[in-house]
């Protein structure tokens, strides 16, 4: 290859994935394990093989990483097989979405959200009794059209534009996938004040995490909080959960705010013997069959599942235990700390659509680009200097160029 250097190419995949120059040359035995998964797929990505084959990349990436990466892949020559739980990834890079259902293996054009919309659909006709198939392929066809039309605005415009012209209606047929019930629902509208942060600092081992963070929370905001040291985001919500002692500052919840916390670790919870029925019923005054069977049931438990210990759950099952924990309190405020963690797709996408349609406040960090930009509509970011609070959309914030200014400077 012409003009090609492989130390210097491997060192700028080393520093685009946020291992640093004074790191390059240290031991992969001396690295954290998040370092370890950002060398591993720097190797995977070194001298563009002809084909490449991803397995959950995103995992332990921060939003910056997880954008150079989708925008290196969106314009990678070679073949690209990719699983992943991030769906603006996947729309973001794929031209097709292979979907193992009814016992088989298919493929169709466009990406996720086409596969999701389309799927959604034939399954809504599905359940129309008296649907002619014409009428289903018109309103199919439609929709295909309607997709064809926005495909324009993605990276690989011609070439989803000519698959989605050969793709067969008839292809298109209903998910056999489940999905949670995940609906909050508030027992009562919350009143003027929901949340006041005065002079709030924290910081672990010396280390400044965020400073003198103010700011009050409006009726119906969703607020993402961002920051370069994930543990800042943690912090905060353990304070204003009463978890953890601030350094300096305090907080106040408005007199008619109930909320309900996701934490990031919910190791603890877990630390029992107690069978998913009985560990539910900790946490509410309503033990009867019917309602216990009727929350668990909602998260896709049911049968002998309730009879299982929690302690030998699964992530996604814990964190599908947590969200009906979370759905009892009936909350009008939620805080959430990363909440796709170890949820499958299908899990994730129930909990956004709900979030999207959600009447109270949401406190949350995310990973997931798509959950943060469908649901919030403010932006605040911890850094060790103030905060950087904005009333926008995440896709507006990462893209003005003031604000990156802004916030290089607030880390220095």
């Amino acid at each position: 290859m012409d003009g090609w250097n492989a130390e210097s190419d491997a060192a700028s995949l080393l520093s685009a994935l946020g291992i640093k120059e004074n790191l390059h040359q240290t031991m992969m035995m001396d690295l954290s394990g998040k370092q370890k998964v950002r060398v591993l797929l720097a190797q995977a990505l070194f001298g563009k093989p002809d084909n490449l084959l991803l397995d959950e990349p995103t995992n332990d990436l921060d939003l910056e990483t997880v954008m150079w990466l989708e925008h290196y892949l969106a314009n990678y020559e070679n073949t690209v097989l990719v699983v992943s739980h991030d769906r603006h990834f996947l729309d973001a890079i794929s031209t097709h979405t292979i979907d193992i259902d009814f016992g088989k293996v298919q493929i169709f054009a466009g990406n996720y959200s086409f596969w999701y919309q389309s799927s959604q659909l034939a399954l809504k006709q599905s359940q129309i009794q008296n649907k002619k198939t014409e009428d289903k392929r018109k309103e199919l066809q439609e929709f295909i059209s309607r997709f064809s039309a926005n495909v324009k605005k993605s990276k690989q415009a011609t070439s989803r534009k000519k698959m989605l012209e050969k793709l067969n209606v008839d292809d298109i047929l209903p998910s056999t996938r489940r999905y949670p019930g995940i609906i909050f629902t508030p027992e009562r509208t919350a009143g003027d004040k929901i949340l006041e942060v005065n002079g709030l600092s924290a910081s672990i081992e010396g280390k400044t995490l965020f400073k003198d963070v103010e700011f009050y929370a409006n009726k119906g905001d969703k607020i993402i909080f961002l920051s370069k040291d994930p543990r800042a985001m943690t912090a905060f919500f353990e304070i204003i959960n009463e978890k953890q002692k601030p350094d300096t500052g305090g907080f106040e919840w408005g007199q008619t705010i109930t909320s309900a916390y996701l934490p990031m670790d919910n190791s603890k919870f877990f630390q029992s013997n107690l069978n998913l029925f009985d560990w539910l019923c900790q946490f509410t005054d309503d033990t009867t069959d019917l309602y216990i069977r009727g929350y668990l049931g909602k998260m896709l438990f049911s049968g002998d599942d309730l009879l299982k210990k929690v302690e030998v759950l699964s992530g996604g099952e814990k964190m599908r235990c947590m969200i009906s924990k979370m759905m009892l309190r009936d909350a009008n405020a939620l805080v959430l700390d990363t909440p796709t963690n170890h949820l499958d797709l299908e899990s994730i996408q129930s909990f956004n659509n709900n979030l999207i349609k959600y009447p109270g406040n949401v406190f949350m960090s995310s990973h997931d680009h798509e959950f943060i930009q469908s649901v919030c509509n403010r932006v605040i970011e911890l850094t060790p200097n103030r905060i950087i609070d904005k009333q926008m959309e995440y896709d507006d914030y990462i893209s003005d160029k003031r604000i990156q200014a802004q916030r290089e400077a607030m880390y220095r």
